[in-house]
């Protein structure tokens, strides 16, 4: 009799890979006895290498590795060897469906995700005909395959809080929850009592997401001035990372550029469990601060919270956005300014983004 073994596919975005966190972990904690192997690609492997023990991480490079049908047959052929009995596409795209439908040519027991397309286009329609209404979460989505394949999971009872849980022996970590600062090169700790620790991702991958970089240095001069105490650490591994940070570490001595001192993701996930507030776009950045229970203000233009999209156990209120009758128009922020002018992110002032940080390192502080 095979043990009961579920495989788990998420290829996409980082952000995407990284809001299955909390589900794979309570599904986890929920089912000790199920082994369950999360198949993406090789970046993600530091937020599911110790979550919990009954979860394995298996990368397959669908770029290089594993290209087209051949490279998707050989990975099928590698799959089956594992011997799973229950297979959770929570992708949906060409290269998952393929491997889904080999895996129901084999009688496995087989779910995958539904996208709500038909919502997803009433979200982005042209004014007169939009429908602003929320959609269910990237959460409830995951959720909802795993109830399909028999195994309902209550996030309630299981809550996941932090990837750094103290609890468990598989993840280093402090009694709050913080990943070890001593794992980081001297350039970033220690963290004195009386700083105050800000990190900013200011990009994104695709222009209707990226707050104006001229606001933003607006932010970043604001904070210093009104807390000159405080590091601000520059979140973000790109060209214009590369381009635009050592130019504000040169200008203002409290940013430090963590892709210049951190070598991996998990190192800045350590990091970023320290920050007493992260200022991120709809981006990675937003969901892997959430992973670690740090408050996030996240900036929304062509997209929209009501997507689904909006960072593990965020408060609504720290999602900023202009009231403009177009938006949202893009689901993930591809689509070309209908405008011109990118409005919805002009529209947002520096003064409001500084107020939901400096709440947030008020309500820290007491």
């Amino acid at each position: 009799m095979k043990h009961t073994h579920i495989l788990v596919i998420r290829f996409s975005a980082l952000g995407d890979v990284a809001m299955m966190v909390p589900i794979v972990w309570a599904l986890a904690r929920q089912y000790p006895d199920v082994r369950i192997t999360v198949l993406s690609r090789p970046v993600a492997r530091p937020l599911f290498d110790d979550i919990a023990p009954n979860v394995n991480f298996m990368a397959a490079d669908i770029k290089h590795e594993y290209r087209g049908v051949k490279g998707l047959n050989a990975l099928y052929r590698r799959l089956t060897a594992k011997q799973f009995t229950h297979i959770a596409d929570l992708h949906s795209v060409l290269r998952s469906e393929y491997l889904r439908l080999r895996f129901n040519l084999g009688r496995y027991r087989v779910e995958h995700i539904d996208k709500h397309r038909p919502m997803r286009r009433k979200l982005t329609a042209p004014e007169t005909k939009k429908v602003l209404t929320p959609m269910p979460t990237s959460f409830q989505n995951y959720l909802d395959v795993f109830q399909q394949l028999g195994f309902p999971v209550d996030t309630t009872r299981h809550h996941f809080h932090s990837i750094f849980d103290p609890s468990s022996p598989e993840q280093p970590a402090d009694n709050n929850g913080r990943g070890n600062l001593n794992l980081l090169p001297k350039e970033i700790g220690p963290k004195r009592s009386w700083e105050q620790w800000i990190g900013i991702a200011p990009f994104a991958a695709h222009k209707g997401k990226i707050y104006p970089i001229e606001k933003t240095e607006q932010v970043i001069a604001t904070l210093i001035e009104q807390h000159p105490k405080a590091r601000i650490f520059l979140f973000g591994r790109g060209t214009d990372e590369e381009k635009t940070f050592p130019l504000w570490a040169c200008r203002w001595p409290h940013c430090v550029s963590v892709w210049q001192h951190l070598e991996s993701m998990y190192q800045e996930l350590i990091l970023m469990s320290h920050l007493d507030v992260m200022l991120s776009m709809d981006s990675a950045n937003q969901h892997l601060a959430s992973l670690t229970a740090t408050p996030v203000v996240s900036i929304w233009g062509a997209t929209h919270p009501y997507a689904g999209f909006m960072g593990w156990n965020q408060d609504p209120r720290n999602a900023i956005q202009a009231d403009l009758p177009c938006r949202p128009c893009s689901i993930f922020g591809k689509k070309p300014c209908q405008r011109g002018d990118y409005a919805c992110l002009y529209a947002i002032s520096p003064q409001t983004v500084i107020e939901r940080i400096n709440s947030i390192l008020t309500n820290a502080s007491t």
